[in-house]
């Protein structure tokens, strides 16, 4: 009920149906929050490796689930975004019960997702799990490793299309 009524709340306010904002091609550095010590940021670290080895990308640790963790998740955000270089962020949390999820569903992290300066990509949970703030964000994805894969660039590929343009 608390977040049918959060997201009829963000919907007047048009939050929910703003525009959404592209993502950087080749963002000069990525911004990751993530719980402390979690899996996510192993998936995420393993999707760097294979596609852009020793890319910029800056971690943000905070609680995730808990009493406290909507208000940490809005604080790591920011300081996050504000970080030199950071273009885009994703948030990531590995998959939990409803209960453990629910700080991605609060207003207050909801509001700091569609006021952030760069674009978010939420990846919370797994594919089946959705939190509110995936319906703020500019992304959402169904993994922490796919968002990782929407917003890293793929160096192979790229070089594979510069020496094509350069081909012809």
């Amino acid at each position: 009920a608390l977040i049918a009524e959060t997201r009829d709340r963000l919907a007047a306010e048009g939050l929910l149906g703003r525009l959404r904002r592209p993502l950087p091609v080749l963002p000069v550095a990525v911004g990751v929050v993530c719980g402390t010590e979690a899996a996510v940021r192993k998936d995420i670290e393993s999707v760097i490796a294979d596609r852009c080895a020793g890319y910029p990308v800056v971690f943000q640790e905070t609680a995730v689930s808990g009493p406290a963790a909507a208000d940490s998740i809005v604080e790591a955000l920011r300081r996050v975004a504000l970080r030199p270089g950071v273009e885009v962020v994703i948030l990531a949390r590995g998959g939990g019960d409803a209960p453990s999820l629910l700080p991605w569903s609060t207003e207050e992290v909801c509001r700091a997702v569609a006021a952030c300066p760069v674009p978010v990509v939420s990846a919370i949970g797994h594919d089946g799990d959705r939190p509110l703030c995936d319906e703020v964000a500019d992304l959402r994805c169904g993994t922490p490793s796919l968002a990782a894969t929407a917003v890293l660039p793929d160096l192979a590929g790229l070089r594979r299309s510069v020496d094509a343009v350069l081909e012809r």
